[in-house]
């Protein structure tokens, strides 16, 4: 396992649409634990192959919801790992929220995204998986699927007027919300 570098805005490759992965490899599998690796030491809550240099369809997700009391241990956070990812329904219920991401340091918007959606997939293994993801599971999954389209969060901004500067390395603190989106 190893740290990769995380390409931004200006890479080319995370403007492409992913190529859909036909064969999982030992090559995707070193993708993989690179992924997470290179996720949690940004530290992120999801990344995309993309913003690897690897146009590829590919993400990790890492994620615990709020405890719902504050005397409440934190909840356990759980990885997922998804190979050609693609939402499958969506609520019509939109949300709007401070968004953050590693391709896009030192900057933070407000973002439109549904409530809730259902995502398909393949595992690590090749096996098919269905996410059922709602609240910010569900913005993570939205915003690290449009990478794979080559679409960013700040192509999405409710207004110009919301991006706003914040300290390279802060695009994910807890009190703007935007836990470091990939």
């Amino acid at each position: 396992m190893a740290v990769r570098e995380i390409v931004v805005i200006e890479h080319p490759v995370l403007r492409r649409k992913a190529k859909k992965i036909v064969k999982i490899t030992a090559e995707h599998r070193k993708l993989i634990e690179d992924m997470i690796e290179t996720m949690r030491e940004a530290p992120g809550v999801g990344l995309a192959a993309p913003q690897l240099a690897v146009g590829e369809r590919l993400i990790v997700v890492e994620w615990a919801d709020e405890p719902e009391h504050e005397d409440d241990p934190p909840k356990k956070k759980k990885l997922y790992v998804v190979i050609n990812p693609e939402i499958v329904r969506a609520s019509e219920e939109m949300v709007q929220g401070t968004e953050g991401c590693l391709s896009v340091p030192g900057w933070v918007g407000d973002v439109l995204r549904h409530e809730a959606v259902t995502v398909r997939g393949l595992n690590r293994h090749g096996e098919k998986i269905k996410i059922e993801a709602d609240g910010w599971l569900a913005r993570i999954f939205q915003h690290e699927i449009d990478h794979l389209d080559g679409v960013l969060y700040i192509d999405k901004l409710v207004s110009k007027e919301s991006l706003r500067r914040v300290e390279a390395g802060t695009e994910e603190a807890g009190d703007l919300r935007a836990e470091a989106i990939g």
